[in-house]
């Protein structure tokens, strides 16, 4: 039990490490705009993980973000998530300082107690959606969950809103 316990150690203290890159390319405002443009695109979601038991967590509550995918953003996507579209909480970047204009260009709303959330008149173009769910006591050592993305293009020409799923599969 010893050897599990110190392994297990390790391995969360590695994890904890995580080396991120160093930001190669910058935030482009141009490139973003679009995002404050009127548009006529519906997104709706739900945002949800699945426990190892089974059981469904809802990100009930949560901030949803729409972000443009201008290539800062890709990039900032690719180091913190690599190839997944989940990463565990114990492995968010404590030292994440994104350009103060980032944020101005995103769009936020909050998840339902179901997990469910909608985006409406979202203008054209390429957007990465992104949430946490989480679960545990805040107090302690460890929580479990993470945060979760996928990415959903609106071209305008869209009949229904467009579904997104964010449970990091």
């Amino acid at each position: 039990m010893l050897k599990f316990c110190l392994a297990l150690c390790g391995a969360l203290l590695l994890s904890a490490c995580v080396e991120r890159k160093p930001a190669t390319v910058s935030f482009s405002i141009e490139e973003a705009a679009f995002i404050k443009k009127p548009g006529t695109g519906t997104i709706v979601g739900h945002a949800f993980r699945t426990k190892p038991s089974g059981t469904v967590v809802n990100g009930a509550g949560e901030i949803v973000r729409l972000v443009p995918a201008t290539a800062y953003a890709r990039e900032r996507v690719r180091n913190l998530y690599g190839s997944r579209k989940y990463v565990p909480h114990r492995s968010y970047p404590r030292d994440d300082n994104p350009d103060p204009a980032y944020s101005e260009y995103t769009r936020t709303t909050k998840a339902e107690s179901n997990g469910r959330f909608v985006f409406e008149k979202v203008a054209p173009g390429e957007y990465f959606v992104t949430t946490q769910v989480i679960w545990g006591d805040e107090d302690a050592l460890f929580r479990e969950g993470g945060s979760v993305y996928d990415s959903v293009t609106v071209t305008g020409k869209e009949k229904e809103p467009i579904s997104v799923i964010l449970s990091g599969n």
